[in-house]
């Protein structure tokens, strides 16, 4: 089906605010890699962080690369399922990345939360908790009525807030190495004191926090008509930005651990402690603030990604028209408070166990992205592709190591429990089903209405 024209903002995104957006949308800083820390100690940690981009990241972004820059559409990897496979597995592709940020999304006021009563206990005790990130959650969609260009822009100083008291914080770890030699904890924490069934408990976690940290180098291609050179710039975005987000998780780690801090213990808020012990309570502060500042920044950039995706399946006639209807800065508005309402109504979901399905949901979603990527090259091999993520073979491979540690994640989840008796396993499996459900009940008649209202052709 034919997409309905519109005029964009004379203005778009080039290729640093796309860095800092991408950014955002993937790591937001050190915060929420500690529990790798926790479970696996400093040596492990930096291994597994070390490791991952080459086998979940860099598979992503080359996909992604190929992908956007042959197909810089809006709505970005539906659109690639939806072209490769047909509506129904677009519409799958939709459903599971709109659910899984159902999610993802009570994730990142938490963490703003989580930081602000760091301040002070009384900032978010009681009900002033579910406040404060029903605030996060108005701001960042008001924020992002002005349009993907000033969002981008706008990450860019907010990433540079967000990782200021880090650099401090590595200089002083160093120093303190230099200076008083302490003995580094390089072991896990866990080894020796707990049974193997509990360490193997904690490295799993570790593996799974991991992925969650380094997911997410798809929801770029969705304002992919926002950027500009969407062709050149998005294959540099994203290797640029698998480099930054791997150095700005292993070098604080690793200040820490020269600096003889122990990892004992060391959970999600933790940054806190450490920075007070290395700078005092002045850097404390500042690690706060950044906390708090990177649930923000995530937030607000995924508020950007996510809502193009009702309005691209919208002008597909997947979804409600309403939902492609945008301002006058080429924002769909519509969709921008759909979504937020959504999210909103998620903020009370169990943060601590809201990963897991995350990963089974966003995890899915992604292997079409690679099954789409392969389809593509087989049978659109004279597709006009700026960047290719190597030779077919090398393309239609590409997936494996992906689908190699989603399938682990799977068999990580299996035990897990959402509340009481539900599985979470089984939860995320039911939520996915329900796409197909939803494909049948609601995009098939959306559309015959809409083919039907449409004028005849000679």
């Amino acid at each position: 089906m034919m997409r309905f024209a519109f005029k964009t903002a004379k203005r778009k995104m080039l290729i640093l605010p796309l860095i800092a957006a991408t950014y955002f949308m993937v790591s937001g800083g050190p915060y929420g890699i500690e529990d790798i820390l926790g479970g696996a100690g400093f040596a492990m940690a930096i291994l597994i962080l070390v490791t991952l981009p080459f086998l979940w990241s860099l598979p992503t972004a080359l996909m992604i690369g190929e992908l956007a820059s042959a197909l810089p559409a809006e709505g970005g990897f539906y659109v690639w399922v939806r072209r490769a496979m047909g509506p129904f597995w677009g519409y799958q592709e939709g459903w599971l990345s709109l659910s899984a940020s159902i999610f993802d999304m009570a994730i990142y006021p938490a963490i703003f939360v989580l930081y602000l009563g760091k301040f002070s206990p009384a900032l978010t005790a009681g009900w002033k908790g579910y406040g404060w990130s029903l605030a996060v959650v108005v701001l960042c969609c008001l924020w992002n009525l002005l349009g993907a260009p000033e969002v981008g822009e706008d990450s860019m100083w907010l990433f540079a807030l967000l990782l200021a008291p880090f650099a401090i914080f590595m200089v002083l770890g160093l120093w303190r190495a230099y200076a008083l030699h302490p003995a580094i904890h390089w072991g896990s924490p866990v080894s020796g004191s707990v049974s193997g069934s509990a360490s193997a408990s904690a490295f799993s976690t570790a593996i799974l926090v991991a992925m969650w940290n380094y997911m997410g180098w798809d929801n770029a291609s969705t304002v992919a008509q926002e950027v500009e050179n969407p062709q050149r710039n998005y294959p540099r975005a994203m290797i640029a930005s698998i480099i930054l987000v791997a150095v700005t998780y292993i070098l604080p780690l690793a200040a820490m651990a020269v600096a003889g801090l122990s990892p004992d213990s060391f959970s999600t808020g933790d940054w806190t402690t450490a920075a007070r012990a290395l700078g005092g309570p002045a850097l404390g502060l500042a690690v706060v603030a950044g906390g708090a500042i990177a649930g923000i920044g995530i937030f607000n950039a995924l508020v950007m990604s996510y809502s193009r995706l009702p309005m691209a399946m919208a002008e597909d006639g997947m979804m409600p028209r309403v939902l492609a209807r945008r301002n006058s800065r080429g924002v769909p508005w519509v969709s921008v408070l759909v979504c937020g309402l959504a999210w909103a109504l998620a903020l009370n979901l169990p943060f601590e166990r809201l990963i897991s399905i995350d990963l089974i949901l966003y995890g899915s979603s992604l292997l079409l992205e690679f099954v789409a990527l392969a389809v593509l090259r087989i049978r659109e091999p004279n597709l006009e592709r700026p960047f290719k993520a190597g030779s077919t073979t090398v393309a239609c491979l590409l997936g494996v190591g992906p689908a190699v540690l989603i399938g682990y994640a799977l068999y990580a989840a299996r035990d897990e429990k959402l509340t009481g008796s539900t599985s979470a396993l089984l939860f995320s499996v039911a939520v996915g089903l329900l796409g197909p459900v939803l494909y049948w009940l609601t995009a098939v008649p959306l559309a015959r209405r809409r083919m039907a209202s449409m004028p005849a052709s000679d």
